[in-house]
């Protein structure tokens, strides 16, 4: 039987779930799992503002989906994707660029900047390089390596790569939580992780919740719609810079006074296409 339980890949109840300051519990142990830290970071973890504001008014803006703070001051953001977004990589640099410099203020000394982690979390592969469904990565020297520091880094969590058996971790059990579409599965993981089992009644809460519900299917749709029109602006910029390759080639085989017909045969345009442009 289908889950009736709204999605918890859904970022709006992703952020409901893990972003509420009322059941930081819920959110404690999923970043005790994921996350290669002392048990002593979790024993206070604290929402703050997911907005990025830069210094300027036009420097781009950014909101992550939960921006929370250790008991020792490390800053974690943590991004649910379910369709696949161009440049993802790029804009978790930004988010973490972002987190760094806005930890100090002109004049300020660099060693008030403390560790900042993003753990990204995505319905679709995004590390084709490998099978490992948790990658973890920060500056190093890959020849030798060396560390160069430790205070940014990315944790690419990936629920297509999550095997159906679990491996034992703590992890994967929350990663199956969140990749969950059967009732069933939602039972299984709540016998055996107390916090898991909250996540699930918080889950039912939600998904009784009309409004909620109602919101969340809106934003799930805006999503697909969103990804839908990304992808088709990227394929339509890609085919005009295609387009343009062929035309600067066509008006080089012109200037060479090559036959027209040869030109056609090099570059597939149309007879009118490089007929316009000796004119």
């Amino acid at each position: 039987m289908s889950c009736p339980f709204l999605s918890p890949r859904n970022d709006l109840v992703f952020k409901l779930l893990f972003g509420d300051a009322r059941n930081t519990d819920i959110l404690a142990d999923f970043l005790n799992a994921a996350l290669d830290l002392p048990e002593e970071d979790f024993l206070d973890i604290v929402l703050v503002d997911p907005h990025l504001n830069g210094e300027d008014i036009d420097d781009k803006q950014g909101i992550l989906d939960v921006k929370a703070k250790t008991a020792t001051g490390k800053i974690i953001d943590i991004e649910i994707q379910v369709a696949e977004q161009p440049q993802m990589r790029e804009r978790i640099v930004f988010y973490l660029s972002r987190m760094i410099t806005e930890q100090i203020n002109r004049g300020d000394s660099y060693r008030k900047i403390e560790r900042s982690i993003c753990i990204l979390i995505t319905d679709y592969v995004q590390i084709p390089e490998n099978g490992c469904y948790h990658n973890r990565y920060r500056l190093h020297d890959p020849k030798t390596g060396s560390a160069f520091t430790d205070l940014m880094e990315v944790n690419a969590l990936e629920l297509p790569k999550l095997p159906h058996n679990t491996d034992g971790t703590a992890l994967w059990s929350w990663l199956k939580f969140l990749a969950a579409r059967k009732d069933e599965e939602l039972k299984m993981l709540a016998e055996k992780n107390p916090r898991i089992d909250k996540a699930v009644g918080r889950l039912k809460e939600l998904s009784e919740d009309e409004r909620t519900r109602l919101l969340a299917e809106s934003r799930e749709k805006w999503e697909w719609d969103h990804a839908a029109r990304m992808q088709a602006a990227e394929e339509k910029g890609l085919e005009k810079g295609r387009e343009e390759g062929l035309l600067a080639v066509a008006h080089a085989a012109l200037r060479r006074n090559l036959p027209v017909e040869e030109i056609m045969a090099l570059t597939g345009l149309s007879r009118e296409k490089i007929q316009s442009l000796l004119h």
